[in-house]
């Protein structure tokens, strides 16, 4: 059995690395409506969720045990209410000038904000015998990469 290790990049040269990931959680109507009036009783819920993701982006070699640090030049977390499917999606795209790219870390975010609003929420979701019956993180992926240029 092969012993664990990073792959070594120390020849790679540091270039442009940006990635963008998504992904939505589905929530019942009654609380995407409770999200956007601010009647949430931990507070923003749109506030939390961008700051975790931010976060969650710096910290993904703590959490990722092979993950190289990468020095992140820049995070934007955009978060879109669907009243229609009655889910908010959470988007992050992350950009580095780096030896290696930053896929993992847009996906972090957008798993951190995703958990975070699923929290902040989880009250209003629970049936009478406590499950989660709407409640659904989904379709989490990177959705783009882009390296060099």
């Amino acid at each position: 059995m092969k012993a664990v290790s990073m792959v070594d990049i120390t020849q790679k040269p540091d270039i442009l690395r940006i990635a963008e990931a998504e992904g939505t959680i589905r929530l019942k109507a009654s609380t995407i409506r409770a999200i956007k009036e601010g009647r949430i009783s931990k507070g923003n819920v749109f506030a939390v969720a961008e700051l975790s993701a931010i976060n969650a982006v710096k910290k993904t070699p703590e959490n990722v045990f092979l993950a190289h640090p990468i020095p992140i030049t820049n995070v934007d977390v955009k978060l879109e209410v669907d009243e229609e499917q009655s889910q908010i999606k959470s988007r992050v795209k992350v950009t580095a000038f780096a030896k290696t790219g930053v896929e993992l870390e847009a996906l972090a975010g957008v798993m951190a904000s995703l958990l975070n609003i699923f929290d902040m929420c989880k009250y209003l979701e629970k049936t009478e015998d406590g499950q989660y019956d709407v409640a659904c993180i989904k379709d989490i992926r990177v959705v783009s990469k882009q390296k060099g240029g």
